[in-house]
């Protein structure tokens, strides 16, 4: 009897702990659908909106998300094989061409072997691997483009006088001698890149992506915390880069301060900056997989671009205020919008104004 009596308790028991498990069971799967309910639809992407769109603009565009999967297109230009350089003189100033565009900051930088007159960055730092990467400022149709009416200096220029200005502007230095070796070399490495790419020729995948204009201004503010937790890694906390191991170029260039490209510098242009972060940053980021919203790009290129860095004398760039870009964040302009408007945007707004203004100029 007693034998029995232990057997039922032991039935009872192991029925509690049945039941136990099963409530405990369907609390789970209850708390599992809850978080289902409020996780699976999301927070729709946000607008980037061309405000005030004029025709031809895009009006709305959806603000592409970090780690959008995009493929680039078929038709976008393809550096040549370096397999095909010749084995003879012209190859050889090619090479030497190349070299200089990667290693810029060993020959002209602080303690550069040929000249000092650079803040030690590279070419490549703006010019991704040796000026061939899609959207990522590539060399692609230089040559071809050359000579050509610049805008900023109002006159026609030889693609000499373009390096000319990388030095001085990008690079923040002096102009190199255009009739020695070295920019000789760059020339042959730039024509050799872009040797199929003729006069006139669209070029899929050159210089930066244009993104799609924010409905407000760019925020330096959202763009530090950005910056803190993608960016500063490589950069630097106070934006200083990080030298190589021969302290005489970057591994990772300096986005502000002495060292940095000068305020005017094409990267000082928040449409220029803004487009290139968005498909080249953080270390690793392709247009194929972005890391960075669209927004975040604007915004962590406006917090770059709002921090010191050396000043170039631009009284006489644009004397044309009609050929002067919307995010030039230095007056005097023919429209009625400030300086900060030019730098940060919305710039919406001004591309409408100028359009009006100048559709019959």
């Amino acid at each position: 009897m007693e034998d029995q009596n232990q057997e039922k308790e032991t039935i009872r028991v192991l029925v509690k702990i049945t039941r136990y498990t099963v409530y405990m069971a369907m609390l789970a799967v209850a708390c599992i659908i809850i978080l289902i309910v409020i996780l699976l639809p999301g927070q729709q992407p946000a607008k980037t909106i061309m405000a005030n769109p004029t025709a031809g603009d895009p009006a709305i565009k959806e603000n592409a998300g970090a780690g959008s999967a995009r493929r680039i297109p078929a038709d976008a230009w393809k550096a040549p094989d370096e397999n095909l350089i010749p084995n003879n003189k012209e190859g050889e100033a090619i090479k030497y061409g190349k070299e200089l565009i990667a290693h810029t900051g060993l020959y002209f930088g602080p303690r550069g072997t040929i000249a000092q007159i650079t803040n030690g960055m590279n070419c490549q730092n703006c010019h991704l691997e040796g000026g061939t990467r899609y959207l990522g400022n590539n060399y692609g149709s230089f040559i071809a483009s050359y000579p050509k009416m610049s805008g900023r200096a109002g006159k026609i220029e030889p693609a000499s006088e373009r390096i000319v200005e990388c030095f001085e502007r990008s690079l923040a230095g002096k102009a190199p001698d255009t009739t020695g070796k070295e920019v000789k070399a760059i020339l042959a490495y730039m024509k050799w890149i872009g040797k199929d790419v003729k006069k006139g020729q669209k070029v899929v995948g050159s210089a930066t992506e244009k993104l799609a204009f924010l409905d407000h201004a760019a925020d330096p503010v959202a763009g530090k915390g950005i910056y803190m937790a993608k960016c500063e890694s490589c950069h630097g906390a106070d934006g200083e880069g990080q030298l190589n191991a021969d302290k005489k170029s970057y591994q990772y260039p300096p986005v502000w301060g002495k060292n940095s490209y000068n305020d005017g510098a094409g990267m000082y242009r928040l449409t220029n900056l803004a487009g290139f972060v968005k498909n080249n940053m953080p270390f690793g980021a392709t247009y194929e997989n972005t890391q960075l919203t669209d927004e975040e790009a604007w915004n962590v290129a406006a917090f770059i671009d709002s921090q010191p860095r050396p000043h170039k004398d631009q009284h006489l760039d644009w004397k044309d205020f009609s050929k002067k870009p919307i995010d030039f964040p230095f007056g005097p302009y023919a429209d009625g919008f400030s300086e900060k408007q030019h730098k940060y945007g919305p710039f919406g707004p001004i591309r409408a104004s100028h359009k009006k203004r100048y559709k019959n100029s």
